[in-house]
């Protein structure tokens, strides 16, 4: 899809384009969950036919090439892509694959709408029940990650909203493809294609606009860098849903096993260095630190990891880095890594409410109850126990997919799926009762 330029797209038809994915978003909500349900399972379908496949894919790799060209080449604007972001951008069959799996599995889940979480009875005989319903318009604005076109339309779908997709211009053509896709889902389906809208433009301004529409969209949420989110929430008249960074920690407590704390941390923190639910930082007990720290050195760095230590670390290790106040703070995104010796579970603790973003905290041991301390006093979004940082996304914590990982912790707090995309309203059956 190419951009809509000049008057066409201006005040006046965004407001349009808003109002008609809202209306399109009621009939939506009034279909029911078989007509959802089986708009998502064409999705599906659709993502494992080598003809939609081979049109989506000549459409990333002409992204891919677009963003590897730095600025002033071709009409590029800005740099070439970061090695971690052209991760995120890149498409193939085995990913395809499991954007499929993920529709599928998002099709296959109980239908959160209409679900009656608690009922009650009154003194004076009323009846009160608390009922799901859909949040309405969700504006869902993303950075190079095509596959959030997909699981986005999804899981508005599922849980009965609308969606207005703004994806960044290095993938354009991808969510072009793929929104395709998703409107044929809901045509097969025999529901308004307009439900789940990609914005045509990626003109900055225009999503400055976007984020003044408060009469049609009902919530925002922002994927991407710092820079995106902050802009959204300082310039958004509308509730935002927010993740500024994936600052996560894995602590390595005193009693850990040692091949399985640097199996967990390896995994961590290279198996895919560039995404939110990476380690960023490591901390080592002053106990198993003298033993433990150059195993996990030596296992990184063959791995192209770049270790950044405070001075307790770099004492056993005197080949890292310095590790600065900043660093410790950082979502690196990156195979960089900030490792700290700390004195204790406490200490742990109390270095992740300092420099942590509420993000996903992983601790490793054997003594059960120092995980039950860790779990009780660490309120991050996500908290593992003897296992990876990786695990906190929707998917695999069973969700069907993530229209994002919410570190605000009003509404939803953590890996965001049809349910967390509802709210609640109650409903009141009486026989007569007028208040006194």
């Amino acid at each position: 899809m190419s951009e809509t330029a000049g008057p066409v797209w201006d005040e006046a038809a965004i407001r349009e384009f808003c109002r008609v994915t809202r209306a399109a978003g009621r009939a939506l909500a009034k279909a029911g969950p078989t007509a959802r349900r089986r708009a998502i399972d064409e999705a599906a379908g659709l993502l494992l036919s080598a003809p939609v496949r081979d049109r989506i894919l000549l459409a990333n790799q002409a992204d891919m090439a677009a963003a590897q060209r730095p600025k002033g080449d071709g009409g590029r604007e800005g740099e070439a892509l970061s090695a971690a972001m052209l991760d995120r951008l890149r498409l193939d069959e085995g990913r395809l694959d499991k954007m499929a799996a993920a529709l599928s599995e998002v099709a296959a889940l109980p239908d959160p709408v209409g679900e009656i979480e608690k009922t009650w009875r009154r003194p004076n005989g009323l009846r009160i029940a608390r009922q799901r319903i859909p949040l309405g318009v969700i504006l869902i604005i993303y950075e190079s990650r095509p596959n959030v076109t997909t699981d986005a339309g999804a899981l508005c779908i599922r849980s009965g909203n609308a969606a207005i997709l703004r994806g960044g211009s290095e993938a354009q053509r991808s969510n072009a493809a793929l929104i395709e896709v998703v409107a044929e889902g809901l045509r097969r389906a025999g529901l308004p294609f307009q439900a789940v809208a990609l914005c045509p433009s990626t003109d900055r301004q225009v999503m400055a606009t976007l984020l003044l529409q408060d009469t049609y969209i009902d919530l925002v949420i922002p994927r991407g860098g710092e820079g995106l989110i902050r802009f959204v929430a300082e310039h958004s008249r509308i509730p935002v849903i927010k993740h500024y960074r994936g600052n996560c920690h894995v602590y390595v407590e005193k009693t850990a096993d040692v091949q399985m704390a640097l199996s967990i941390c390896y995994n961590a923190k290279v198996q895919r260095p560039g995404v939110c639910n990476a380690a960023e930082t490591i901390l080592i007990d002053r106990e198993l630190a003298p033993s433990f720290l150059p195993q996990l050195a030596d296992r990184l760095g063959q791995a192209g990891v770049e270790l950044r230590g405070d001075p307790a670390a770099r004492e056993i290790v005197p080949s890292m880095k310095v590790a600065t106040d900043e660093d410790f703070h950082a979502e690196f995104l990156d195979l960089v890594c900030a490792v700290g010796v700390v004195d204790g579970l406490s200490a742990a603790v109390a270095h992740i409410e300092h420099y942590g973003s509420d993000h996903t905290e992983a601790i490793v041991t054997t003594d059960l109850r120092q995980a039950q301390r860790f779990t009780d006093q660490v309120n991050s979004s996500c908290v593992v126990v003897n296992a990876s940082t990786r695990f906190a996304d929707g998917g695999e914590l069973g969700l069907g997919a993530e229209i994002g990982i919410s570190t605000t912790r009003l509404h939803a707090y953590g890996p965001m799926g049809a349910e967390q995309l509802t709210t609640t309203k109650y409903v009141i059956l009486g026989d007569g009762q007028i208040r006194p």
